[in-house]
């Protein structure tokens, strides 16, 4: 049995985010969800009224371009007759139900959900359409107490991560990297985190932004660090196969809007931040400080090689391969198969 394989079994579910729990669903606009001192914004592109329908739109609290084009109604501004409903998750987890379910259209993931939804049992017939950010120390690993100062000397403890997110892989990934093989890897929500860590239930957590700065600790390696031993994450956008290819206009269009959030983001930070606070309901300050450790990327360079372009696929299945020896799937498919679960042609649209 090998190092990766013992750390799987050590693994205890102690509590699950199930999809009914993990949000409600609210209309697209500003009076009900936005706090924000941003103001609105004009269409980055010519609005189109032939568009129309009910789009569900699955985000989370992560700070990137999402929650800017939320904020600013922009979906609404560039398709009037559009009917956007926006569902709040917990995790990608919970995202994958809801593809699966069919009762969501677009979501946010990370990258080890997308490769769990595209690898057995589950092959969910979905298409990876955006990158909304690459994770560096906006996830983190974090110990409370003053006796743990390094990811070796988390043997035998308890650590509470999201199961089959891009923090359960980056976990699993330093732990092995330390030769941990004992930690007892426990499933929680962010919500459930932050209850576990002020009632000393666990010795610390992997987790993203905005739990992460909630919690006192000491950082012991962040997702920056541990993409540099090989796993790369990221926050991707999803959306299942039937929508992409019956709704080019609409993907057309909310690409663009999503390429002025992030160029946004690379060029006045503080604009963006301002809509990203009015989502999360936390300081400015407090987000200028998350958004750093993110990287954010425009449409012509997510259309590149480097991204939908071409490696992201090969990223999304080499997580896959990890997830299958941490028995989180059954099977992982050919190399075309992840590279078909990518598509870049809004990108290419967009750029």
């Amino acid at each position: 049995m090998n190092r990766l394989t013992r750390l799987a079994r050590t693994a205890l579910v102690v509590g699950t985010v199930g999809l009914l729990a993990s949000g409600c669903i609210v209309e697209s606009g500003r009076a009900e969800q936005s706090r924000s001192i941003g103001g609105s914004t004009p269409c980055p592109v010519a609005p189109d009224p032939t568009v129309r329908g009910t789009v569900r739109i699955g985000w989370q609290e992560i700070p990137n371009g999402d929650l800017i084009v939320k904020d600013t109604s922009l979906l609404k501004t560039c398709m009037p007759n559009v009917n956007v409903v926006w569902s709040k998750f917990a995790s990608g987890g919970d995202v994958i139900q809801a593809f699966g379910a069919n009762s969501l259209d677009v979501g946010l993931l990370g990258s080890a959900p997308a490769a769990k939804a595209l690898s057995a049992p589950l092959d969910i017939d979905m298409k990876v359409i955006w990158i909304q950010d690459r994770i560096g120390a906006a996830e983190s690993l974090v110990a409370r107490g003053d006796g743990i100062k390094s990811v070796a000397d988390l043997h035998g403890k308890r650590i509470a991560v999201p199961f089959a997110s891009t923090a359960h892989y980056s976990l699993l990934t330093a732990l092995d990297k330390a030769g941990v093989t004992d930690a007892q890897v426990i499933n929680l929500a962010p919500d459930a985190i932050r209850g576990a860590w002020g009632g000393g239930q666990i010795d610390a957590t992997y987790i993203w932004e905005p739990t992460l700065s909630q919690l006192k600790g000491t950082v012991l390696t962040d997702s920056a660090k541990v993409a540099e031993q090989g796993a790369p994450t990221y926050d991707l956008e999803g959306a299942r196969s039937d929508f992409v290819r019956d709704n080019p206009a609409f993907l057309k269009i909310w690409t663009a809007a999503q390429g002025w959030a992030a160029n946004l983001l690379n060029t006045d930070p503080n604009k963006a931040a301002e809509h990203i606070a009015g989502q999360l309901g936390v300081p400015l300050d407090q987000v200028l400080t998350q958004v750093k450790g993110y990287a954010y990327f425009d449409a012509k360079t997510q259309a590149g090689p480097d991204h939908l372009g071409g490696q992201l696929g090969a990223d999304i299945r080499k997580t896959a391969e990890f997830l299958l020896q941490q028995g989180q799937v059954q099977g992982v498919g050919p190399a075309q198969h992840y590279t078909d679960g990518v598509s870049a042609t809004a990108a290419q649209e967009a750029k």
